[in-house]
């Protein structure tokens, strides 16, 4: 089973791109109706629809990802506990407790793989990697302020 942990990076990058574009286009929906129809674009909707999108398109491509996941795995516990387990129309605590009954298990799944994705980071097949890959790589400034005082002395 080892060898399967040389494609754990190319796999990462994959459900990142494909959870984060699904995300996006919960937002996507909310905002333009697209793809879809929409939910509206008022108050909490409104919120909500620029953290999926904004926030689903970061974590698609790995650009501040653990930013991005922190915010969409709160946006979706906030959601979970206003719509689903705070639902007045949920006739029995069960109904409201279980996600299986009160209709949240997308909401609270997205919450968690976001929550895992903060601690995770964006993988190094990302933006991210690739920013970092170009700081590491260049020389830092000190370094060519000593050669610099060196090349004058």
């Amino acid at each position: 089973m080892s060898s399967l942990n040389r494609f754990a990076d190319p796999v990462y990058c994959i459900v990142r791109l494909v959870i984060g574009l699904n995300y996006a286009c919960h937002g996507g929906q909310k905002l333009f109706g697209f793809p879809g129809g929409g939910h509206g674009t008022s108050g909490f909707f409104l919120t909500a629809g620029v953290i999926e999108l904004v926030c689903g398109l970061f974590i698609a491509f790995g650009l501040f990802t653990r930013i991005a996941a922190f915010l969409a795995s709160g946006e979706m516990a906030v959601g979970y506990f206003m719509f689903y387990v705070g639902n007045a129309n949920l006739p029995t605590f069960e109904a409201k407790f279980f996600p299986i009954m009160n209709g949240g298990e997308l909401g609270l799944v997205l919450c968690w793989i976001f929550f895992f994705f903060i601690f995770y980071g964006p993988g190094r097949w990302s933006i991210d990697a690739l920013w970092s890959k170009d700081r590491s790589s260049a020389p830092s400034t000190n370094a060519n302020l000593r050669s610099a005082a060196h090349g004058l002395s």
